[in-house]
């Protein structure tokens, strides 16, 4: 074998094992990933839409537990698993009622580096913080938001714990309650991903003159195990492969609504204009062999976007002169934040305290929350009601 064709597995391996090493440092001292955001009354009383009178009185009555105090006696405020607990005692949980269908995402585009695993992680996180239950679904070989979650997909997580046992030509299970995984959060479950998960892919292409049908058959499989797992969360997020693939083609048949992440450049636009045309031809090829595709919402994000760039502003008014209304109007800001916490794998939301300045992390979780907020609309939509509504509003309106 030639000699720069061999030092791929070198540099492969080397990187897996910094990969590790970066997730030892981010998750010490256990090298587990742990949860340790807290919000305070204020907070608390805004996310459950109530005063924080009412959180005290609830308190004082033996209703709540207050959160213990600190060393030197101040409140350390309310961790995720208070606020759930909150939002049972005072009735301020937002889950769907049961005859209300779960909404399954797909967060597509096969266009890389849009940050789609990061909206992916951001929105997971974004629905817990709200009370959501919510799941997870890695389809992509290259987990990366496996990563975010805190695995490593190298080292923590088998095959056997990915969803090739479902999909594969000879499956060794019938649902998907094998796969599902906890995370810090008490609300949001993962089912993971690694790189054995696009053996996938080789087998159903490797798998003759009958592969048509044992396609459609994985496509109905798909949809039939994450609908059956879907009855125990409001919320099931896919984060599917780059690229136009078996899995790919499974996966969006399997949701009901599509998020398509996209940056505010013109090789971008181009990008998602081309991948919109292939899901016309690819829904409609599917339609002919009996395969239905139904989505309640499909919709346009902008993600990445830097409002001090001329060219993005540019970009951004051709999105929206294209796409009109199927854009959503608040776009995801490109923040130092996103970043230094993703360093960390990690999303805004799971950061105890701002990396850079105060000022930056709080621009960029109001940003997060409004853009992201955007979603969970058309979410309950769909449930027939709209967004919660605080107890100020009930009173000024």
């Amino acid at each position: 074998m030639n000699s720069e064709v061999s030092r791929i597995a070198e540099m492969a391996e080397a990187g897996e094992k910094m990969i590790e090493r970066l997730r030892r440092q981010a998750f010490l001292p256990e090298s587990r990933k742990a949860l340790s955001v807290r919000y305070g009354i204020a907070e608390a009383a805004a996310l459950l839409g109530c005063s924080t009178n009412r959180i005290r009185m609830a308190e004082d009555d033996g209703r709540l537990p207050p959160p213990p105090p600190t060393e030197n006696g101040r409140r350390p405020g309310y961790s995720i698993e208070a606020l759930l607990n909150m939002r049972d005692v005072l009735g301020a949980s937002p889950a769907r009622a049961p005859l209300d269908r779960p909404a399954i995402i797909a967060v597509q585009n096969f266009k890389g580096g849009v940050g789609k695993s990061t909206v992916t992680t951001h929105l997971a996180h974004y629905f817990g913080v709200q009370g959501y239950r919510v799941l997870v679904v890695d389809c992509d070989s290259q987990a990366t938001t496996t990563t975010l979650f805190g695995f490593n997909p190298h080292f923590n997580i088998a095959r056997e714990q990915t969803l090739y046992p479902y999909l594969s030509i000879d499956p060794t299970q019938t649902d998907l309650l094998y796969a599902v995984q906890k995370t810090p959060w008490p609300n949001v479950d993962l089912i993971p991903s690694n790189l054995e998960l696009f053996d996938v892919e080789y087998e159903l292409a490797a798998s003759g003159a009958d592969g048509g049908s044992v396609l459609a058959s994985r496509f109905r499989k798909l949809k039939r195990g994450l609908q059956d797992l879907a009855r125990d969360y409001d919320i099931v997020i896919l984060d599917p492969p780059p690229a136009l693939g078996t899995i790919s083609l499974a996966v969006m048949q399997a949701a009901n609504a599509l998020l398509v992440p996209m940056a505010a450049t013109t090789p971008d636009f181009c990008s998602t204009v081309q991948f919109l045309s292939m899901m016309d031809q690819v829904t409609s090829q599917l339609a002919q062999a009996g395969i239905e595709v139904e989505y309640d919402f499909i919709r346009l994000i902008c993600s990445k976007f830097d409002s001090n760039d001329p060219s993005h502003a540019m970009v951004r008014q051709i999105m929206e002169q294209t796409f009109g209304p199927a854009l959503l109007p608040v776009p995801i800001l490109e923040s130092a934040e996103i970043s230094h916490a993703a360093l960390r794998m990690m999303t805004v939301y799971e950061l105890e305290r701002p990396i850079g300045t105060p000022r930056t992390h709080k621009r960029c979780r109001a940003n997060l929350d409004e853009a992201l907020g955007q979603v969970e609309a058309m979410v309950r939509r769909g449930w027939g009601i709209a967004a919660p509504a605080s107890e100020e509003a009930v009173v000024n309106g």
